[in-house]
Formats: C-alpha cells, structure tokens, sequence
C-alpha cells in the first residue's frame, strides 16, 4: 500500500492505495475511525481488488479541519477518487461511512458501480432536541476518555463539542435518509450486526435495523447480505468474512 496526503479544502488527507488491476474498492470508516479497522477484510479479499483507504479530517494521519460537516466528507470522496483515478469503484462503508456511501451513490449513480453498507446507513436516528441532548451527555462523559482512545482509532483530534456536532448532523441525516435509498440505482449490500452496543440498547438497535424494511419492499437495488451475530463495534472485526463476501457478491453484479 502507497500512502499519499491529499489536499482538500483547508486540510490534506492521508490515502493509501493498493494499487493493481482490479475494481476498486473505496472504504470509508466510522465517524471518529481510522482506516485500520478495515484490515480483516482487506486481507480476506486480497489482491483480487484494489484497494483504497484514507483517513478522514482529523482522523489518523489526516490534518484538521475548520470543517467537519457531512457535506466536508462527501468532498473528500470526490478529492479521493479525483487523486486516485479511481473508476466505478465499490464503495464500503461502516457506520458513519456507509451513510456517507449510500447519500454519495445516489448524488453520483453514473460514478459508483455499488456500494456495501455496513451496519449503517438506515432510515433512523436520534432526533428533535431529546435526541440532540442525549448524544451531548453521552459524550460529555466520555470527554475524559476521548485522548485515550484516540490511538485506538475510536476518536478524532477534535473537540467534545465538535464530536457532539458530529453525530447531531448524522442522526438527522440518517433519519430522513428514506427517500435517498428509494432512489439508489446501483447494488446496494447490507451486512447487519445483530448484537446491543454502547450507547444503543438491544432493542433501539434492532428498530434500527427494521427501518429499512420498507426501503427493501420498495427499491430492488437494496438487499440484505448477511445479518451477522456481532454488534456495531466489533463487526469489521469478528465479521469481516461477511463484508467480504458481500463485496464480491457486489463485484459479480457489476462486471
């Protein structure tokens, strides 16, 4: 893997590409996640694919930004492909990244051959000024932990408010994201975890994941992969196969 800073806006990030002959694959972390969580299933696909990881702004390797907006990170796509020359690629999103993947094919169809969603990317999320004040007490317990985990790649070199900010905006995108995937035209992959994770409890997950049932009625572009036992955290880790899996399964339909 090459690494390369890529200018965008007011900051650079940190890309690494694979290089080689086959379809390219674009992967896009969680909110506050390096690319390193995608290793599992970089080796589980290997050199059938190119691969292409980076780092959002303040993330990893990357430099900060005056702005870290969704709107920011749908730029980064574009700086990314533009840097890289990265056609028809699959993009593979976790979390955060596959809401940013599924808002991306549907403003570009004629850039994304398909995209894999990653137990993300579903009509749903904590709304209204309820849901904004419980994602601001959630981290402002965490303020103390957010340095330490940041190594780890479960927080970025950013502010708690802008970490708040963060998460506010994606879970209103998130929530009136129905109309975006009615209107995906390429294969769009699910692979969903089954487990509770921190901050959602077992059944506020599953709601979650039941949002999109009326997405798969409507849109044949939209499918279930796989539902895998792990939870939103741990999935690229104990469930890589599946992403792989549903990645070439991807690659097949669009050859």
């Amino acid at each position: 893997m090459s690494t390369t800073m890529i200018p965008v806006d007011d900051t650079a990030l940190s890309v690494s590409d694979s290089g080689g002959t086959g379809r390219p694959v674009v992967y896009l972390n969680g909110a506050y996640a390096n690319w390193k969580h995608w290793k599992p299933v970089i080796a589980a696909l290997g050199n059938d694919f190119r691969h292409i990881t980076y780092d959002e702004r303040a993330r990893g390797k990357s430099k900060q930004s005056s702005d870290y907006s969704f709107a920011a990170c749908l730029r980064d796509i574009d700086a990314v492909l533009e840097a890289t020359g990265a056609e028809q690629p699959i993009l593979v999103g976790w979390s955060y990244g596959a809401t940013l993947a599924a808002h991306y094919a549907e403003l570009h169809p004629d850039r994304v051959a398909g995209v894999v969603a990653v137990d993300g990317a579903m009509p749903y999320g904590l709304t209204g000024e309820e849901g904004a004040e419980r994602i601001r007490k959630l981290f402002s317990k965490m303020r103390l932990l957010l340095p330490l985990v940041r190594p780890f790649g479960l927080a970025a070199r950013m502010s708690v408010d802008d970490h708040i900010d963060v998460n506010i905006e994606v879970n209103a995108i998130g929530a009136a994201m129905g109309p975006v995937l009615e209107r995906i035209t390429c294969p769009l992959r699910y692979v969903l975890a089954t487990g509770s994770n921190l901050g959602g409890a077992e059944e506020e997950m599953e709601a979650a994941r039941a949002s999109l049932d009326p997405i798969l009625a409507a849109n044949p572009n939209v499918q279930i992969a796989a539902k895998v036992p792990s939870n939103h955290s741990h999935i690229l880790r104990k469930d890589f196969d599946a992403v792989a899996d549903a990645v070439r399964a991807t690659a097949s339909i669009t050859r």
